[in-house]
């Protein structure tokens, strides 16, 4: 359980950072990156098991390049989800916050 909580507030505090930093990305508190980081936890728990499975054909074909398209539509989702206090512009935006927010927790983790 303290794992977990370390890890949400790891999560967190990465949201945070990479929403100051990269472009098209904002978030309104450390608070709201926390709830982002529980949201992406839970989507990508229940979610991307099932986007994987129905996109195995064309991630197979891409060589697993198409997993970065899940990544976005996931950030995508819960964009939509947390609605004012965490803001994606676009594919592109989420494609590359996917991208660096799974190095970083890789790099940390």
């Amino acid at each position: 359980m303290i794992s977990f909580i370390i890890s949400l507030l790891v999560t967190g505090f990465l949201v945070f950072i990479l929403a100051k930093i990269l472009p098209g990305v904002s978030v309104e508190s450390y608070g709201a990156a926390v709830g982002v980081a529980f949201v992406l936890g839970i989507l990508n728990a229940i979610v991307r098991p099932v986007l994987a499975f129905l996109s195995f054909p064309i991630t197979f074909l891409t060589l697993g390049l198409f997993s970065l398209v899940i990544t976005a539509v996931i950030i995508l989702l819960a964009s939509a989800i947390m609605g004012k206090k965490f803001h994606v512009d676009g594919f592109l935006s989420a494609l590359i916050f996917g991208v660096v927010l799974g190095i970083a927790r890789a790099i940390i983790g």
